[in-house]
C-alpha cells in the first residue's frame, strides 16, 4: 500500500520537488556546514572570538605581579629592579 501511494504521488516520474532543488542540492548544505565548523575553529585557533578578551603578552603579567609585591613590600627597590631588568 505504502509503495503505490508513492508511485501515484509521483506519477509524473518527477522525483519531489518537481524536479527543482534534486540532485546536487544536498552539497550546498553539506559545504555550508563545513564551513561554519571551519570558522568555529578558526576563531578558536586564533583565540579571538567576537566579544572575547584580546590576548596578552605573558610578560606583561609577571610585570604586573612584580609591581604589585613590590607595592605590597615583598621586594625591595634593588630586587625589584633587578627582576625587571631581568624580564626584558
Amino acid at each position: 500500500m505504502t509503495n503505490a501511494a508513492f508511485v501515484l504521488a509521483d506519477s509524473e516520474g518527477w522525483e519531489h520537488m518537481n524536479g527543482w532543488g534534486g540532485g546536487w542540492m544536498w552539497l550546498w548544505g553539506v559545504a555550508m556546514m563545513v564551513l561554519l565548523v571551519a570558522l568555529f575553529l578558526w576563531f578558536v585557533r586564533v583565540g579571538q572570538v567576537p566579544g572575547g578578551p584580546v590576548p596578552r603578552d605573558p610578560m606583561d603579567r609577571a610585570r604586573e605581579t612584580l609591581a604589585e609585591r613590590y607595592a605590597a613590600g615583598e621586594l625591595s627597590t634593588e630586587e625589584y629592579r633587578e627582576r625587571v631588568t631581568e624580564l626584558q
